[in-house]
């Protein structure tokens, strides 16, 4: 096993400055493009995030610790975020995402003892019996597929701009 909490944590703690760093005052165009029908842009990633914060990473984790196994914790609406359009600023939107990462990073630390808690166990509403430090680990993993998401479709909208160098450039490689 490779999961280490103050390693995650590292993670956790620089998505929303990283984030901040890559989007603030981008022009709209960068912002709204997508790889296509049925995908998100990068407005809908950052709302998708903010969701998770308020209703998938610690509410699960506190489920956890609360039930064990005994009950499925609820499931997490991943695409709930398109049904309720933001038409907040980039800015706006991260903001409120660091300030959320930054109460449940509070909270993570308050509550778990490595040392007691990563092998807990919890059932998952989809996959059944799940620890959680395997939670944890998706949490970061998610901020990462995220993040490559966001600079994946921010690249595709220049796919057919950059001419034959595409041959080099393997973010557009499909």
């Amino acid at each position: 096993m490779h999961f280490n909490l103050k390693e995650a944590t590292e993670i956790l703690e620089r998505t929303p400055q990283s984030l901040e760093c890559f989007l603030s005052g981008l022009s709209k165009s960068w912002l709204e493009c997508n790889e296509g029908e049925g995908t998100w842009n990068v407005n809908e990633v950052i709302d998708h995030l903010i969701e998770g914060e308020k209703n998938n990473w610690i509410p699960r984790l506190e489920f956890i610790l609360r039930e064990g196994e005994s009950r499925a914790f609820p499931p997490f609406d991943r695409y709930s975020h398109i049904n309720e359009k933001s038409e907040r600023a980039i800015e706006q939107k991260l903001l409120e995402f660091k300030v959320i990462r930054t109460q449940n990073l509070s909270k993570l630390k308050a509550i778990i003892e490595p040392e007691l808690h990563l092998e807990l166990k919890g059932s998952h509403p989809d996959f059944g019996i799940v620890k959680l430090s395997e939670l944890l680990s998706t949490w970061v993993v998610h901020d990462l597929t995220h993040i490559a998401q966001v600079v994946r479709v921010m690249a595709d909208r220049y796919r057919t701009d950059v001419g034959p160098w595409k041959e080099y450039l393997g973010i557009l490689k499909k």
